[in-house]
């Protein structure tokens, strides 16, 4: 119980008590009060009525005293008139039934009032003539006792819901500060860190709120602390001092990362001899800051083309990464880098198009990490032999379609659901359970499946993610896939989804509808969090209030803070693929488990993706993470 019920009822029960007892001392009053009134009647009509009925008596006039006796008996404040002469012992009795008009009979038979007589003797000197026998008619008692009792009872009633009003409405004020502190406490414990409380003016409730402050501050500092020291840990280990840009080990695990998701785009290396010409004539210091600037140059230049990852992976040595672009789009982005590079060169004092080479490979189709980077070097060392400015690895592998093609074949599947579903197990780490499993799609063209690493980037370069995603939620509610396990099945939402108002509304609708909502969970990108806040939010609240979950995908690889954990609140992260390809040194292990820290912190599962052997997993054991997926528990086919 509250401490504002246990209050209220206290109060409660201490008025109760008092009207009780108000109530008890006002019924005995009123009933002496009644009875002594009663009896006091009773006396005066005796000695009247014995002193009028002398002459009658005298005269032996039985008629006059009958009638006389009459008139006062017919008042209705008598019970019983017995008269006996006492000449003759002649007796006469008068009656008056016990009939009370306007009081219930339960009320009587409580007999509040007993029988109340007067016995007098009427005489004449020292004669006897009779004696008068009155007994009173306690309906006049019973009738002004219910009376006064029933209006006790209103006025006490209505004070007594004015009262128990003005308590209420006075403790929730005088306890409001108390309700925030603990309110603010509940927000501390699912680390939630708001602004300050309130100082109130009680004097016992001020020193509380203090401390509440003062904790919720210190606490707050820390996460903000330990965010800091993520950026710093990020910036020591993954980023080149020298060019502010990522370094090798980043490239390598985001390469990784991208390789085994659906992307399409390509690899670039680059390698700038002329920077080791201006180290022999001006030294290092002129050649880290040519560096400097030719890096913030290539990142603002490239980045107005496409999104991509840049890093400095050797002395002279750059790797340029772009995660979903065409062939044309790549094209574009090297001529800009070549443009960018040259003049670069011109103010440095050197020629253009001389001391450095380029070297570009797409991705096509399924390729892994050796592939590519030996494709990519191939091209840079082809450049080098040939002295040309680049060269372009050619393969005969070709695309399946052409853009126009793909944005046919997309929008009849999307119509016509031509989708088959493979699903992935989460496995928990400590058991054999499953925490949840991870929906893929294939694409069924006739007599071919085609993978999400082939049709996921053109989902996504032609704006159908949100219609994608409609669709392949409403064929898992259609297929009753969310029976098959009691296990919540995982959705990975298509950045055009995080930031479609449309969506969000078929979405809301959608999980009100289903009874099943809380057997959905939906993996939101960590980018696009970064890129649209305000979007991911709506969501984000979206999901949380219809009853579902939600969790963040590839956590961990962008460089930007992780306040937004505090603020989503999201049931899971899933750590980016690239921990999982990260070398087992001192500083890469430091670093992850700063990271898998925070979302400790916050009580939010972490689950580690991209595991394919029992190595890789050992790793992450003294982390403590929660769950863990990857081919060591591939995707499997989902039975009808």
């Amino acid at each position: 119980m509250t401490l504002f019920r246990q209050i209220y009822s206290l109060l409660f029960g201490l008025f109760l008590l008092v009207v009780a007892s108000l109530g008890y001392i006002q019924f005995i009053e009123t009933q002496n009060f009644l009875t002594k009134q009663m009896e006091s009647d009773l006396n005066n009509t005796s000695n009247s009525l014995g002193i009028m009925l002398v002459p009658d008596l005298e005269a032996g006039d039985i008629v006059a005293a009958e009638t006389l006796i009459n008139v006062i008996f017919e008042g209705g404040y008598y019970q019983q008139v017995k008269l006996t002469w006492l000449v003759d012992g002649n007796q006469q009795t008068w009656d008056n039934p016990l009939n009370i008009q306007g009081v219930p009979q339960w009320f009587i038979n409580l007999g509040f009032f007993q029988t109340i007589k007067k016995e007098s003797t009427i005489t004449s000197g020292w004669l006897q003539l009779a004696k008068l026998e009155i007994t009173a008619h306690p309906g006049f008692g019973y009738h002004e006792l219910w009376r006064t009792m029933t209006n006790a009872i209103i006025v006490f009633s209505i004070l007594f819901l004015i009262a128990i009003v003005l308590a209420r409405v006075g403790l929730t004020w005088i306890l409001k500060p108390l309700n925030e502190i603990a309110l603010h406490a509940k927000e501390i414990a699912q680390r939630k860190f708001g602004p300050s409380l309130r100082v109130p003016n009680t004097a016992e409730l001020k020193s509380v709120v203090l401390a509440f402050n003062s904790m919720s501050e210190q606490l707050k500092q820390l996460f903000n602390s330990i965010d800091e020291e993520i950026g710093e840990l990020r910036k020591k280990n993954l980023v080149d001092q020298v060019s502010g840009l990522p370094n090798r080990l980043y490239m390598m695990g985001r390469l990784n990362s991208w390789l085994q998701e659906p992307a399409n785009g390509a690899l670039i290396m680059a390698k700038f001899d002329w920077l080791e010409e201006i180290h022999s004539k001006y030294g290092y210091q002129v050649r880290d800051e040519t560096i400097k600037l030719l890096s913030e140059k290539m990142t603002e230049h490239l980045n107005e083309v496409t999104g991509s990852i840049i890093a400095r992976i050797a002395a002279y040595e750059f790797a340029f990464l772009i995660t979903n672009s065409e062939h044309d789009q790549t094209s574009k982005y090297l001529q800009t880098l070549i443009r960018t590079i040259n003049q670069e060169m011109s103010k440095a004092g050197c020629k253009s198009n001389e001391n450095f080479a380029i070297g570009v490979a797409e991705r096509i189709g399924q390729m892994s990490v050796s592939d590519i980077l030996a494709q990519t070097d191939n091209a840079l060392q082809k450049a080098v032999n040939e002295n040309k400015v680049f060269h372009w690895f050619e393969t005969n592998q070709k695309q399946l379609f052409t853009r126009e093609q793909w944005r046919e074949h997309l929008s009849v599947a999307i119509k016509k659901r031509q989708f088959n579903f493979k699903w992935q197990p989460v496995q928990l780490n400590d058991s054999d359970h499953i925490l949840q499993r991870e929906l893929y799609c294939q694409l069924n063209m006739g007599d071919k499946i085609i993978h999400a690493g082939q049709f996921m980037p053109y989902v996504e370069l032609l704006s159908l993610g949100s219609l994608l995603d409609q669709c392949l939620i409403e064929d898992i509610h259609e297929k009753n896939l969310l029976n098959r396990h009691k296990e919540p099945i995982a959705i990975n939402l298509t950045f055009q989804s995080l930031s479609d108002p449309k969506f969000h509304e078929w979405l809301n609708t959608f999980l009100r509808s289903t009874p099943l909502s809380e057997r959905m969970c939906f993996d939101i990108p960590e980018a696009g969090i970064n890129s649209d806040p305000d979007s991911c939010h709506s969501i984000c609240n979206i999901i949380r209030e219809n009853g579902a979950h939600f969790g963040i995908d590839h956590f961990g690889h962008q460089f930007g803070s992780m306040s937004y954990l505090q603020e989503l609140r999201p049931s899971y992260v899933k750590l980016d693929q690239s921990f999982a390809y990260y070398d087992e040194s001192e500083h890469s292990g430091e670093l992850c488990r700063a990271i898998i820290n925070v979302a400790r912190g916050l009580d939010i599962d972490i689950i580690v993706t991209g595991i394919e052997e029992i190595p890789q997993l050992e790793r992450f054991v003294p982390m403590k993470t929660n769950a863990f997926m990857g081919y060591i528990f591939p995707p499997t086919d989902i039975e009808d």
